[in-house]
């Protein structure tokens, strides 16, 4: 008999979900790195782990599809915060992450009955070595431009805890995607800069209490979202005074979501609001030294997801 697992999106950011009652059962890394491959039924961004907390509700880890695992991650937590509601017939919890123990709550609908979760994002730092990031003997980066990087993009640096570096640019920087890629390919490779790795977001305000990012994730690449990255740039936004606090709609390549900041002499507190979409049921055994994995059967959830993507795209128009 087969084991039960989720296939799950957060702004397109897209997910394998899996509860266990022992996370020792498995080697996950192995296990993430395979289930996201293409093969898999076109593959995922990560695997969604959720298993017992003794400080929470339950616990999430996330293994990206190259095998590494991330501290954190908003599109994955709002599922999970889903995931766990729904189970414990609650509206709100606490979710244990590598790095804190945050809040999640059922929010009424974006649009079109999608169901939608508001999640915390915490801690922030701008402190390099939070990240870590190395440049010029600084403690912090934020709005500068670094001339190997580019001479036209100011950079601010952030950890959510995940790292992100993030940059104001151009919209031509944003209809293509060459530079970016350029860049967090050597970032995310052996460099003098970021020893981990780091999530590179490219920013672009839309008007007001708008912007658009688009995300190339550590252990990942280009996706359709990453939430701490669309939660990071909010707050970025913020402090350049491209946007007010408050709510910021944030789009991306897979959607859009808020993102609530409030600024607090320098005690940021920030919530991420949007989807949590359940797509298909599967069943995956194990075989050899791998798996099977099969589907049982879609949802109809997606469908009411592509109200928010039309209106994504009558926004993102402008890039075309």
């Amino acid at each position: 008999m087969g084991e039960n697992l989720l296939k799950v999106h957060g702004s397109g950011n897209t997910f394998y979900l899996y509860e266990t009652k022992d996370e020792a059962s498995m080697d996950w890394f192995k296990f993430g790195e395979w289930l996201c491959r293409e093969s898999n039924d076109g593959g995922a961004d990560g695997l969604l782990l959720v298993a017992p907390s003794d400080v929470a509700t339950a616990k999430m880890r996330v293994i990206n599809a190259d095998g590494s695992e991330a501290s954190m991650c908003g599109n994955g937590l709002r599922c999970v915060a889903r995931y766990v509601l729904e189970r414990e017939g609650v509206d709100e919890c606490i979710i244990e992450t590598m790095k804190a123990n945050l809040l999640v709550t059922r929010e009424p609908s974006l649009m079109n009955d999608v169901p939608t979760y508001a999640v915390e994002i915490a801690p922030v730092s701008f402190d390099l070595t939070s990240l870590p990031m190395q440049y010029n003997a600084q403690t912090t980066l934020i709005d500068e431009c670094i001339p190997t990087f580019s001479t036209d993009i100011r950079f601010t640096a952030v950890s959510v805890p995940n790292p992100h570096l993030i940059g104001l640019v151009p919209k031509e920087m944003i209809t293509s995607k060459q530079h970016q890629q350029q860049l967090a390919t050597m970032l995310n490779g052996e460099n003098d800069y970021t020893p981990d790795g780091v999530n590179v977001s490219y920013m672009y305000p839309l008007g007001e209490q708008e912007i658009y990012v688009r995300t190339f994730e550590r252990g990942v690449g280009f996706t359709n979202a990453c939430g701490t990255a669309m939660t990071a740039s909010a707050l970025v936004a913020t402090l350049l005074h491209l946007v007010g606090e408050g709510t910021i709609t944030v789009f991306n390549p897979g959607g859009f979501v808020k993102c609530e900041v409030q600024n607090d002499n320098g005690d940021y507190r920030l919530r991420l609001i949007g989807n949590a979409t359940f797509t298909a049921h599967y069943t995956f055994t194990p075989q050899q030294d791998e798996w099977v994995l099969q589907k049982l059967e879609d949802t109809k959830e997606q469908q009411a997801y592509e109200a928010l993507v039309d209106y994504t795209a009558s926004k993102l128009a402008v890039f075309a």
